[in-house]
């Protein structure tokens, strides 16, 4: 009895050709808004490297593998992509993971390429610097971007930036995020610019001020009022957030 001739290849080496043969790489993107100049705005950065040289696009990149025992998580590296693309660090107020991005020509090079997108809010965010695979970061007004943009972000960022800006919106019907972009005492008024400016809409006074003050544990008054206006009209109450993270009933648009 002969012995049997090897094979080109063990089932272990057959194993491994094959999962080099579809390896997927894993990215995150963030799309951090705030409020600027009475403007909603977001963070863009400028690519500074092929694919998509010189064009706008959102910070991101890939998860490493040689951070920590295992690698990084998707949060802990969207935040240093954030940090080492814009300057700007964890800490500024709102993440949440929005989505999974994972269309076969969503990256033009070789590797395919999922991404697994966040957006994030935070008031009175310091000017961003750009760095690492970004030439340039810039706070960008939201209508700017909606208007002179669109469909012409690197990559699927349009699509992961559209559905950024509908979460972010939508954060205000059901959550109490719009208060930290007021001062810790502020007026009804104040906090429906506040909603309008991220909205893009003008809200009916008296019926924004009947569903604010309607909602459970959202607003607590101080007992104190602002300051005379210079049209000499009666001073308005001042409020500051109440204990409620989430709004019932919430506050619509409409």
């Amino acid at each position: 009895m002969t012995d049997p001739q090897p094979t080109s290849s063990t089932p272990l080496e057959a194993s491994d050709q094959g999962i080099n043969q579809h390896k997927v790489f894993v990215a995150v993107d963030i799309a951090l808004f705030t409020i600027r100049d009475g403007m909603f705005q977001v963070l863009m950065i400028k690519r500074g490297i092929p694919p998509f040289l010189d064009f706008w696009a959102l910070p991101g990149g890939l998860i490493r593998m040689d951070i920590g025992p295992r690698g990084e998580t998707p949060e802990e590296a969207a935040l240093r992509e954030l940090k080492e693309e814009t300057g700007l660090a964890a800490g500024f107020g709102h993440l949440e993971q929005l989505g999974t991005y994972g269309e076969p020509d969503r990256d033009p090079r070789d590797e395919r390429t999922i991404s697994i997108a966040y957006v994030g809010m935070g008031p009175e965010l310091s000017d961003p610097s750009g760095g690492s695979d970004a030439s340039l970061a810039s706070f960008l007004p939201v209508a700017e971007v909606e208007e002179e943009l669109t469909g012409r972000l690197a990559f699927d960022h349009s699509l992961i930036l559209k559905d950024a800006i509908a979460r972010a919106r939508a954060k205000l019907e059901y959550s109490t995020l719009a208060t930290k972009f007021c001062t810790p005492t502020f007026t009804i008024s104040e906090l429906r610019t506040v909603y309008e400016t991220i909205w893009a809409s003008d809200l009916d006074p008296g019926n924004f001020q009947k569903k604010v003050l309607a909602a459970d544990g959202f607003l607590q008054d101080t007992g104190e009022k602002a300051e005379s206006s210079a049209t000499g009209g009666r001073p308005a109450k001042l409020y500051r957030a109440g204990p409620a993270s989430s709004i019932t009933p919430p506050i619509r648009r409409n």
